[in-house]
């Protein structure tokens, strides 16, 4: 047998509480002492109680020890025979990238189309299977805000932080967003397993996004596109002013209102390999269950594999003996045998 493994070693911190189990049996005897002496007089003892065994009451008191000391070593989850096992971790690159231009404030969903998406984006992450994911967020420019990673902590924190003041430049640059992606966050060692998580309203400023989704999908990028806002009539967006006050975005005197841009969304989809366009508008979408059904379905590579030992936990053995203790002190009588 090798050495043992104990894979919940805190549990044995009770193995303390013996002391206090010890401490317990004592006093119970000193107790019996003290009421016995209230009874009768010291030299009448060794007529009373003639038929009870200390010796048998001790052993007891130690069956029940043992089997308690027992017991904890079994929570302790001991284990042995270590045997090797490679372990294989497989996973797909995906790169979320979020539109944060102020047409994303518009309130056509609820809170608005950017907290919106940013709650869509933490349900994926709660099901994801090992793949790494990135962060990027653009406006008039696009600036990463999370590198490929498999730290989904990290990942949460940073979406958190996200907002329209993340991108210092205004305006709506989709092109550009996903040239950033392939130039800083995805390599060109494989053209395969890898996945843009495009949300936006669709509006773009001459960035040729079609032209870059085409470029992404040459280098065996696909491209997931979902469209967010009011398609038809469109939203007015809300600010606040110089003064505090609660208003709507204007230009040239005249209020801005934002309309979803899906046709421009669809012509890049359909330029990447097994692109896909999602479109939400003003509805609903469950993006973890959009990730169950698209990425993590898809083709993965292998990421990294390691050698682990994996024991074999032993704990039955010691709760079986501690079961056997417990029977035989309930077997054990405090009599004298004959009595």
């Amino acid at each position: 047998m090798n050495i043992i493994e104990f894979l919940d070693l805190k549990m044995l911190f009770l193995l303390w509480a013996i002391l206090l189990l010890i401490a317990g049996f004592a006093y119970a005897g000193y107790k019996r002492r003290q009421a016995l002496a209230l009874f009768a007089e010291s030299d009448l003892h060794p007529l009373i109680n003639t038929s009870t065994s200390y010796s048998r009451r001790r052993w007891k008191a130690v069956l029940l020890i043992i089997a308690f000391a027992l017991s904890v070593v079994a929570a302790a989850r001991p284990a042995w025979n270590p045997i090797p096992k490679t372990l294989k971790r497989q996973g797909r690159d995906v790169v979320f990238i979020l539109d944060v231009s102020k047409s994303m404030l518009a309130e056509d969903l609820k809170p608005n189309r950017i907290e919106r998406a940013k709650l869509s984006i933490l349900d994926s992450i709660e099901k994801l299977q090992g793949d790494r994911v990135g962060l990027i967020a653009f406006a008039g420019n696009a600036v990463v805000k999370c590198p490929l990673t498999l730290d989904y902590g990290f990942f949460r924190m940073m979406l958190k932080d996200i907002s329209p003041d993340s991108v210092a430049r205004g305006g709506t640059m989709i092109g550009d967003a996903i040239r950033k992606a392939m130039d800083e966050v995805f390599d060109d060692q494989e053209k395969r397993y890898k996945d843009i998580i495009l949300i936006t309203d669709g509006e773009d400023h001459d960035s040729f996004p079609v032209e870059a989704a085409a470029d992404a999908g040459d280098r065996g990028i696909r491209l997931i596109a979902i469209g967010i806002g009011d398609e038809e009539q469109g939203k007015r967006i809300p600010i606040t002013d110089e003064s505090g006050q609660y208003t709507f975005l204007k230009y040239k005197g005249q209020e801005v209102w934002s309309r979803l841009d899906a046709d421009t969304l669809r012509k890049m989809v359909n330029v990447t390999p097994g692109g896909r366009y999602l479109n939400v508008a003003t509805g609903t979408i469950d993006l973890g269950e959009v990730y169950l059904r698209l990425v993590a379905s898809a083709e993965k590579k292998a990421l990294e594999s390691k050698t682990v030992k994996r024991y074999e936990e032993k704990f039955q053995i010691f709760l079986a003996v501690a079961f056997i203790l417990l029977c035989m002190e309930i077997l054990v009588s405090e009599r004298k045998q004959g009595e």
